[in-house]
């Protein structure tokens, strides 16, 4: 698979390998971080410092290592201020399918089409691996939702009390899919 870069003034999107992913965990520590400390629902719980992204981002480094991840990051004047994430299905009955993860972008950078950029060359990324079909899961009623629905992603439904705010509150999550067969043709 190719490395595509997309690059404006300032901005690049870029797939990233196992050494370049861990060569930029600070970068990606500080974007969880500081989506969490934002109140974004992302399975981890407040206070989360950036060291205590460490554990989770070499986790993805591996899967990157596997290839089982495609990991995606959004870099803003040579520093990474978003990324998301495509993860394979790997049962043996969903060859086609695959996981929207993480869409993360750092407060500081919010405004600039980065969450945008970063979906269009996750969907891409996706169907060069030969998936025609993506999930997600987000927070009812944030921003993301909005993302999503401008992107041509259908609702499938709303779960209740899903998971919990990074604050202790429940969060409903929902349900969003893709079929990139009929946006690629």
């Amino acid at each position: 698979m190719t490395a595509a870069t997309v690059t404006t003034a300032t901005t690049a999107i870029r797939l990233l390998d196992e050494a370049e992913t861990l060569r930029v965990l600070p970068d990606l520590c500080e974007v969880l971080a500081d989506c969490i400390d934002g109140g974004a629902s992302l399975g981890f719980m407040s206070p989360f410092a950036p060291s205590d992204g460490v554990p989770f981002w070499q986790g993805v480094a591996a899967a990157v290592g596997r290839g089982e991840v495609l990991l995606y990051v959004a870099e803003v004047e040579g520093r990474v201020r978003g990324t998301v994430q495509i993860g394979f299905a790997s049962k043996p009955n969903q060859p086609h399918r695959a996981d929207l993860m993480k869409l993360l972008v750092h407060r500081s950078a919010r405004g600039l089409g980065l969450a945008r950029r970063l979906m269009a060359a996750a969907e891409n990324g996706a169907v060069e691996a030969g998936r025609t079909l993506l999930v997600l899961d987000t927070a009812t009623g944030e921003p993301a939702e909005g993302i999503y629905e401008k992107l041509g992603w259908q609702r499938t439904g709303v779960i209740p009390a899903y998971a919990l705010f990074p604050d202790g509150r429940f969060c409903d999550t929902t349900i969003f899919y893709k079929n990139l067969a009929s946006t690629s043709a």
